[in-house]
């Protein structure tokens, strides 16, 4: 590959954080090439975890609201509009031990990379640990939820469940029981693993209530979640929860694994970057999104992030290569 085919910026991922970055960047005339990811069932998909939302609510300049499908549409086509080379295919191998970084698609083992560039940046996201219920992934969004920041307002009134015993299941149950008439943690085991200040809250709201040493086996409904259906995991016996939203806080799982052994991760396996920058340990290569953000989560902070990595991409391009 000759060095007029080495991309100056070569994004992956598609979600607010990917797309941002690259409006920012082909605005700056850096011509980014977008590896947006293949079709999934899961957030780890072109367009990212908005994909399979369906009302947002709490992005700004929507005030009626906005499916997630048709925001990541809107991101798409704006970046698209400025000269972003955008293409649905998925980084199987990376190698960032010198620049121009190259990047795999498809086999991992070719002996040429498939793309070249002088910067990376990585907005690979990160995906919601799933129950793995037979019913499950149907139901994603018409009740189904990962995150209650994002669904609690749609269950004013409502009885809902969650499932996880840490603290993220803790907190998001207290924050759910500002909108839900009752919120019932199911947790496998008789105690909770969220700390003791937590696990004192959770139990002090009159709201909250628990289903001891229980597990979801599968949820139930047509077009809408309608009950769950909850087996002792001690005895084996089922019975069923009457409730119109289940959420799932059992974890997240960043989409880091191409990067191990390769640039500095968290314990949890989530990319560091250096304060409020996207800079990585690697000079070139820049973070942005739920891959490097353990604590938000959130639509509009990941586009803030791709933001600042576009910039400081733009910025090392231009010590480094062009100045």
């Amino acid at each position: 590959m000759s060095e007029e085919n080495v991309h100056d910026v070569l994004i992956l991922g598609s979600g607010p954080a990917g797309l941002t970055a690259a409006i920012y960047t082909a605005r700056a005339s850096l011509e980014p090439l977008v590896l947006e990811g293949e079709p999934s069932s899961t957030g780890d998909q072109p367009g990212g975890q908005l994909m399979i939302t369906t009302d947002v609510e709490n992005f700004p300049g929507f005030p009626e609201g906005i499916m997630g499908p048709e925001l990541m549409m809107a991101f798409r086509d704006q970046a698209s509009r400025f000269g972003t080379d955008l293409r649905q295919e998925k980084a199987s191998k990376v190698d960032l031990s010198e620049r121009p970084f190259k990047v795999w698609v498809g086999d991992p083992e070719a002996a040429e990379p498939t793309y070249k560039a002088n910067t990376v940046i990585i907005a690979t996201g990160a995906t919601a640990l799933m129950l793995d219920l037979p019913n499950e992934q149907r139901l994603v969004g018409h009740g189904v939820s990962t995150c209650a920041t994002c669904d609690g307002f749609f269950f004013r009134d409502h009885d809902i469940a969650i499932v996880g015993g840490g603290d993220s299941a803790m907190e998001e149950a207290i924050f759910l029981t500002k909108f839900a008439k009752t919120v019932t943690v199911v947790h496998r085991r008789d105690e909770l693993r969220a700390s003791k200040i937590m696990q004192e809250r959770a139990m002090a709201n009159p709201k909250i209530k628990f289903k001891w040493n229980s597990q979801v086996v599968d949820v139930i409904g047509e077009q809408v979640v309608e009950k769950i259906i909850v087996e002792d995991t001690v005895t084996g016996e089922q019975s069923d929860l009457a409730i119109t939203g289940l959420f799932i806080a059992i974890g997240h799982r960043p989409n880091t694994g191409l990067f191990e052994g390769q640039l500095e991760m968290k314990e949890n396996g989530y990319l560091i970057t250096d304060g409020d920058s996207g800079r990585t340990n690697v000079e070139g290569v820049f973070a942005c999104g739920d891959v490097q953000d353990d604590t938000y989560r959130q639509a509009i902070s990941a586009a803030g992030s791709g933001c600042a990595a576009a910039l400081d991409a733009e910025r090392w391009l231009e010590a480094n290569v062009h100045g």
